[in-house]
């Protein structure tokens, strides 16, 4: 999207909290790729999403530096957000947020490899935010569908992967094939229903039947 209409947009946009200005910039200063940060219109909208929900169960897979995790917590009225994350160098940025936020009580933390934590979880989940490896898209839709419950939305982040599923599938890398099969298996879920938004890096909203 032209970046002077996204200026445009985030002018018309209610600024989020001074602490998640704080926790933008000190991502920008220690990380390697801050990009993979959640910008303001995407935690608004993330934000809005789960007050319109109100959801009591959400799982969240991917939380780099937490970002995401406050946003998506500010829409719970009572119950839990689990958010995974498998770089363990996170962890103190993460909590030291959290704790900033007094989220600390209602987001529980879990460190290390989702397709090994998800099972141990026994929740029905009302609400799941999937920005994980992009490889590994297939894999987190086909273990954490199940859970969710009926009426339930997941969303997706970089369904598009910048354009990159539109070219031919013999010049795909690991991270496009594996966008392009989960795409692939929403749109052919007969459980799901399913809506692309062409903005940001695609996002994929999909609701259980």
């Amino acid at each position: 999207m032209d970046e002077a209409v996204l200026q445009y947009a985030r002018s018309h946009t209610s600024p989020l909290s001074k602490l998640l200005d704080d926790l933008t910039r000190e991502t920008h200063l220690t990380q390697v790729h801050p990009q993979m940060l959640a910008g303001s219109l995407q935690g608004w909208f993330l934000q809005m999403i789960s007050r319109m929900i109100r959801p009591t169960r959400i799982i969240e897979i991917g939380t780099f530096t937490g970002y995401s995790a406050i946003c998506l917590a500010e829409g719970l009225s009572t119950g839990q957000l689990h958010t995974i994350e498998i770089n363990p160098e996170l962890e103190t940025i993460i909590r030291k947020y959290l704790k900033k936020a007094s989220m600390a009580d209602r987001v529980t933390l879990h460190i290390g490899d989702a397709m090994k934590i998800i099972p141990t979880l026994d929740e029905a989940w009302d609400l799941v935010y999937l920005d994980a490896d992009k490889n590994r898209y297939p894999d987190y839709y086909k273990l954490v569908l199940p859970s969710i419950r009926p009426g339930g939305f997941l969303l997706a982040d970089n369904a598009l992967w910048d354009g990159k599923v539109l070219n031919p599938p013999g010049s795909w890398d690991k991270d496009t094939r594996g966008i392009s099969e989960f795409n692939r298996l929403v749109q052919q879920d007969e459980r799901v229903e399913n809506l692309l938004l062409p903005f940001w890096d695609g996002l994929m909203i999909i609701r259980k039947r």
